[in-house]
């Protein structure tokens, strides 16, 4: 294992603007280390090292010249395989979509290699990306760096085990109930689900919009708080294809604005009871801030059934009835996991335009309910899921199966993307079987450098990211 796919993306800029590495060098260690544990982890849906190469030379180059170099020159990074990266198939884990390949970058992925970034491919998802373990027909499974018997996460489950093994410094999946964040606390990495519309999720697949806006969100990972900053502050910023997308100028929180926070500990009856090592690992993330002079008291959130319930109607109901118009007739070409999804959502009634309207407007005043609550704690620690990485097999959307499912073990992700709040995880601990135990740290809408920089403080002091031992 060469420890130059270890360093941080902000070091690796570091040292090729100093001219102490090669972007070339750089690019090809990551190349061989992919190719090394493909076949174990099986992250990558495309790697693509000729095109790396090149890349890497054209940064070379760029070193001699007189031009400014952007804040990644000569990273290298990876893209979700539900985000357009020209000349990459973005199959979104489907057969369906066997063979699509984008004519242009996703604005996001435009912006990476405006800041000099180089992609060196794109990686696995669940078909659709609606599934909490990533796995299709046309890659297979994406298994845990850390234990190949357990799953990645989904969906962003190859990019987390990409990152989390050296593959790549850092990269961009998205979440729709926790799909970046939940790979991220199962594989030991950091991740943000931002605020929707800081970054614009335009060449996404599904793509987003109306009722949906608010749900789901594109937004970085990577192995450090600062990187995920760094990968922010690149892909930030409004586009016309987005909507949703707002001109939201980027910040920087002083010491000052952290000495004045008071910080809730997450408390409901909602979200379940996680595993006994979860819930020491956030008791330590509070005594580390406290240790550091903020305020961090209990916080008891009301409304959190009726956001989960909202969360269960939009994400499974009305989103299920869209798939299932749109693969009519091609039922036995989908994935076992999206079936079950299809399944488990075609169970309630069929959706009127009263009730959606209904859960719309209930929507928006849950969320008003929630922001209310945290005036006074704007910061919240809670619990990524219940449990660390499961094995493979056992998610589910189906109660019956013998599993706990996803709308018991995902529960502290979910309501966060109903609320449309920005929410970052890292790393803090380990369960008895030594597979890494995330932290999330919750904001309210607009505060995602606050979310990073309460983030970073926790990684100071509990030491952050590992290389995962694969």
């Amino acid at each position: 294992m060469n420890e130059l796919t270890f360093l941080s993306a902000a070091r690796m800029a570091e040292l090729i603007c100093r001219r102490e590495i090669s972007p070339v060098e750089l690019v090809r260690v990551h190349i061989e280390r992919a190719e090394a544990v493909q076949p174990q982890l099986n992250a990558f849906v495309t790697l693509d090292a000729e095109q790396g190469l090149n890349a890497g030379r054209a940064a070379e180059a760029a070193l001699a010249g007189d031009a400014p170099l952007g804040a990644l020159h000569g990273v290298p990074l990876t893209i979700k395989s539900a985000i357009d990266v020209q000349g990459l198939v973005c199959a979104a884990g489907s057969a369906l979509r066997r063979g699509h390949v984008p004519r242009q970058d996703a604005p996001l992925v435009a912006r990476l290699r405006a800041a000099g970034a180089i992609i060196l491919g794109n990686t696995n998802v669940p078909e659709f990306l609606m599934a909490y373990e990533t796995n299709n027909v046309l890659y297979g499974p994406t298994r845990n760096p850390w234990d190949v018997s357990r799953t990645a996460g989904g969906s962003s489950g190859g990019e987390a085990a990409a990152i989390a093994s050296g593959c790549s410094a850092g990269g961009v999946g998205s979440d729709g109930g926790g799909s970046i964040r939940v790979p991220a606390h199962f594989c030991g990495i950091c991740g943000l689900k931002p605020t929707p519309g800081r970054i614009p999720m335009t060449g996404h697949f599904p793509p987003g919009g109306g009722a949906f806006s608010w749900i789901g969100v594109v937004g970085p990972m990577a192995r450090t708080v600062g990187d995920l900053r760094l990968l922010f502050e690149g892909v930030a910023g409004p586009d016309p294809g987005d909507p949703l997308s707002a001109p939201a100028p980027v910040r920087h929180p002083q010491e000052e604005d952290l000495r004045r926070l008071r910080i809730g500990l997450l408390e409901s009856d909602a979200l379940g009871r996680p595993t006994a090592e979860t819930a020491a690992v956030l008791r330590r993330a509070a005594r580390t801030l406290e240790e550091q002079g903020l305020a961090v008291e209990c916080l008891r959130l009301e409304g959190l059934s009726q956001a989960l319930e909202l969360w269960q109607f939009f994400f499974v109901r009305a989103i299920g009835c869209l798939l299932r118009e749109a693969t009519a007739g091609e039922e036995s070409r989908l994935s076992p996991m999206l079936r079950e999804y299809l399944d488990v959502s075609a169970q309630a009634p069929p959706i009127t335009l009263d009730e959606f309207m209904g859960a719309c407007v209930e929507r928006d005043a849950c969320r008003a309910y929630i922001l209310r609550q945290m005036e006074n704690s704007p910061i919240l620690l809670s619990p990524v899921s219940a449990a660390p990485a499961f094995l493979h097999g056992q998610g589910t959307w189906c109660a019956e199966r013998g599993f706990a499912p996803y709308q018991e073990t995902m529960r502290h992700s979910q309501w966060v993307n109903l609320a449309g709040l920005p929410a970052a995880v890292i790393p803090v601990g380990s369960s008895p079987e030594s597979l890494p135990i995330g932290v999330q740290v919750i904001g309210r809408a607009y505060d995602d450098e606050l979310v990073l920089a309460v983030a970073e403080c926790i990684e100071r002091a509990c030491g952050g990211s590992r290389p995962a031992p694969i």
